[in-house]
C-alpha cells in the first residue's frame, strides 16, 4: 500500500466513494484519507452530500402536490 498522494485521491474520489476503482487504487486512497485531512474532510462531504441526494431521490412528492404540479403542466400546454 502507497499514499498515492492529493491529487490522484481528489481526481478519483467519487469512483472510489461509489467502488468503482480497483483494489490496489482502492488501498492506495484510503490510506491517503487515513493521512491527509483536507482529502478525508473532501471525502466526508462528498459522501455526504451523495447520501443525501440518493435519500432526496427516494422521497416521493405527496400526493396533493404531484396533482396540482400536474394541473399546472395541463395548464400551460393548453395555453400553448
Amino acid at each position: 500500500m502507497t499514499d498515492c498522494g492529493c491529487e490522484k485521491a481528489r481526481r478519483d474520489l467519487e469512483e472510489y466513494l461509489r467502488n468503482e476503482v480497483c483494489k490496489t487504487q482502492h488501498s492506495d486512497i484510503t490510506e491517503h484519507l487515513r493521512q491527509c485531512p483536507e482529502c478525508r474532510d473532501e471525502a466526508l462531504v462528498a459522501r455526504t452530500l451523495t447520501d443525501v441526494v440518493a435519500r432526496a431521490c427516494k422521497e416521493a412528492a405527496p400526493e396533493e402536490l404531484r396533482d396540482l404540479v400536474m394541473a399546472k403542466l395541463r395548464e400551460a400546454q393548453a395555453s400553448h
